[in-house]
């Protein structure tokens, strides 16, 4: 028996009813040749791992926009803290744990540099829209491999196009996915606002922090723990905790995601991103020769945005600086003083 069919037979043996099994998966865009070693979705975890689009969130936002410091959040500590809690989860209801941390890792992929600020404002600048999620799977389908995609399986592309916004994925696992993004995010950016002196630990509604925890790591406990214990045919937490935790976001939204001076920069990011777009629009032979053929084969408007989405912060403020930062004028001399 090689090692995949053992691994496959295992997780008939030991997984849930409810859980996705590898060997049973809608399959690929294009047929492959099984892995001899691996079962499809330890695959496309390997295969996340490894694309480009996976290495560039070390340089993406997540919340603060450049921040002073080694030890904020970046979009890739954020993927990171998604896939630990998402598998934490999954373990513990006999679900696809590599089914779960696929589509974990390969959640984000698909968005801008300057985080919300920048999907923001590539949405205005494209008809019909931009959201990162439907990017993401752009990216595994159609980006990566030389314009090849990653050719991942039918299950880890449903949970990155639904992790987000409207309908749920149809496995467990892209659920689990989509609930333990919102849990990581909000207690990371806590941590995050905290250590920026955006707020007060004092200031988080004692009401929510008597059901759900005043520290981190009790809220972790309390959140994934009552999504443990109410999980069966959905994923879903005790009706207490799910308002308690509906508030604390409602309180973050008040006092980090839109609060004036947490956010300061973000106006000038929407500006940024449309003269970027504006200027590959009307230049696409400046376009990298990949993304100039997607100017041809689909649209100029189509190149432009998925290039600029792919950028990390760092480099579009390179490029942007390139284009429209005036450069001193330097003498060429031919002698030496």
């Amino acid at each position: 028996m090689l090692p995949r069919e053992y691994s496959e037979q295992l997780e008939r043996q030991t997984l849930s009813p409810r859980a996705a099994l590898a060997a049973e998966s809608r399959g690929r865009e294009r047929e492959e040749i099984p892995c001899n070693f691996r079962t499809d979705f330890q695959r496309d975890r390997d295969r996340v791992l490894h694309c480009k689009a996976f290495r560039r969130l070390k340089h993406k936002t997540q919340v603060f926009l450049s921040p002073e410091g080694d030890h904020y959040r970046t979009r890739l500590t954020h993927t990171l803290e998604v896939s630990q809690i998402a598998r934490t989860i999954a373990r513990a209801l006999r679900l696809n744990e590599d089914l779960t941390e696929a589509i974990a890792l390969a959640h984000d992929l698909g968005h801008t540099p300057f985080g919300h600020a920048g999907e923001r404002a590539l949405d205005r600048c494209m008809d019909g829209g931009f959201r990162h999620y439907e990017q993401g799977v752009r990216v595994v389908e159609r980006l990566e491999g030389n314009g090849n995609g990653l050719n991942l399986t039918w299950e880890v592309r449903n949970g990155i196009d639904r992790h987000t916004n409207g309908e749920w994925s149809q496995t467990l696992e892209g659920r689990i996915v989509r609930v333990a993004d919102h849990v990581a995010y909000i207690n990371h950016d806590i941590d995050d606002a905290l250590r920026a002196g955006v707020f007060a630990e004092t200031e988080i509604p004692r009401h929510i922090t008597d059901i759900l925890g005043a520290t981190r790591a009790q809220r972790f406990d309390t959140l994934i723990g009552s999504l443990v214990e109410n999980s069966g045919e959905d994923i879903q937490m005790a009706p207490a905790i799910q308002t308690a935790f509906d508030e604390i976001h409602d309180f973050m939204f008040e006092r980090l995601y839109r609060d004036p001076v947490a956010k300061n920069e973000e106006k000038k990011v929407d500006e940024f991103i449309r003269r970027l777009f504006d200027w590959f629009c009307t230049h696409p032979d400046q376009l990298p020769p990949e993304y100039r053929y997607i100017t041809e084969t689909e649209s100029v408007e189509r190149g432009a945005c998925d290039y600029i989405a792919g950028m990390t912060d760092n480099f579009a403020l390179e490029i942007y600086n390139d284009l429209f930062i005036p450069k001193g004028w330097q003498l060429q001399r031919n002698f030496k003083i």
